[in-house]
């Protein structure tokens, strides 16, 4: 438990959080894990999108709404009114961030952009998330799908003989979202010496080109243009699923001390002295010649037996969890983090997994309803006394 007499690092920070669905909200919950205060802005009636992105549902809102908000205090304004923008100008001016992910523009239509906020509030750090940066496809929508298209991860992603596949979750997305967190905090942390802010802008495209990081330097210096592959690895063999007799499991031998030891399990140390399999080099080389020699193998015994085993020698391997076999393991069990709601009731949420000298990171407030704290919010900034 974080003791209650600790400070947590960004405390005394506020964010003005113009964002929505899941990069901006990520980042922001991320900021008010750490001890910022996140303001979120939202539409009246609907507020973020994600809110009615279900079932499942937890009174009105969405679990995934719930797994991206906690932290915050949600207020209602309607961007398209004078009061509205006046309202969310007056929440920037006294802000140390203010992040938004609206269509190149809106923020400038809106009076709300770092240029004409930072002419009063120089401090200011502004963030922007847009999908494909400052150019010719800039006004392009962005969606965690089609940026798997276009960035080519859904290329190499999938069965070798099937059609591409995108990843299980919107992982581009929250990649984003970890890069603004860390855009923002380079710049409070240059603030802190300058007395200045800065824009920070990350794209969704950029993001997820960066990190492709082994692939595209693969293509970038050996012109070599990743293919799906599968479970496999494009640069390390043995590392993949195996079939056992009763259910897959992966290995990851990932050097020739560990490929060793797999062939010592398996019965078969003469393939660790073969000179087609005696480096990693060797066999990625020459891996259609090895992979079917281990896929039969593996077959003999179950997964267990051979998890078993290979633990013992101290080869990385693992069973393939479904998520409820994650959360019943004893690792799993310990990334859930119970929040109390007065009004939903008790939620169990995925904590933060940053620790800060070991303690888990506290959530001081649970997932706000919409426009929960609006009436507050405008009395801290005296807007109902102009």
């Amino acid at each position: 438990m974080y003791p209650e007499d600790r400070s947590l690092p960004l405390e005394g920070i506020r964010v003005v959080d113009f964002s929505r669905v899941l990069a901006g909200p990520l980042c922001t919950m991320i900021l008010g894990d750490l001890g910022a205060d996140v303001v979120k802005v939202e539409r009246p009636g609907s507020g973020d999108d994600t809110r009615a992105w279900g079932p499942p549902f937890l009174a009105d809102d969405a679990a995934y709404f719930l797994s991206l908000n906690r932290n915050k205090r949600s207020i209602a304004i309607d961007l398209q009114t004078d009061d509205g923008r006046g309202l969310a100008r007056a929440l920037a001016l006294r802000a140390d961030v203010v992040i938004e992910n609206f269509r190149p523009g809106l923020m400038t239509r809106f009076g709300l952009d770092h240029d004409e906020l930072a002419i009063d509030n120089p401090r200011l750090v502004s963030c922007s998330l847009t999908a494909f940066g400052e150019g010719e496809s800039e006004s392009r929508p962005g969606y965690d799908i089609i940026v798997q298209a276009l960035s080519g991860l859904m290329s190499m992603t999938g069965d070798p003989r099937g059609r591409p596949v995108k990843v299980g979750v919107a992982l581009l997305d929250v990649i984003t979202g970890l890069f603004a967190a860390i855009g923002i905090q380079a710049a409070l942390i240059e603030r802190a010496e300058t007395g200045r802010g800065r824009r920070i802008s990350v794209s969704l495209f950029d993001a997820s080109v960066a990190a492709l990081v082994n692939q595209a330097a693969n293509y970038l210096i050996g012109d070599l243009v990743p293919v799906p592959m599968g479970n496999a690895h494009p640069n390390i063999v043995p590392y993949q699923l195996f079939e056992a007799a009763d259910r897959p499991f992966i290995l990851a031998a990932g050097n020739d001390r560990l490929f060793e030891r797999t062939c010592k399990v398996l019965g078969r140390g003469e393939l660790a002295r073969d000179h087609r399999f005696a480096t990693n080099e060797a066999r990625v080389r020459n891996r259609e010649e090895l992979v079917p020699l281990l896929e039969e193998l593996f077959l003999a015994r179950t997964a267990d037996e051979w998890l078993h085993a290979l633990e013992h020698e101290g080869v990385p391997c693992a069973p393939v969890r479904k998520l409820n076999e994650v959360f019943a393991s004893p690792e799993g069990a310990a990334t859930v983090q119970e929040v109390h709601d007065p009004v939903r009731g008790p939620l169990r949420l995925v904590a933060d997994p940053i620790r800060i000298s070991g303690e888990v990171l506290p959530v001081r407030l649970p997932p706000p309803r919409l426009g929960e704290h609006t009436d507050v919010i405008l009395e801290e900034i005296g807007w109902g006394k102009r």
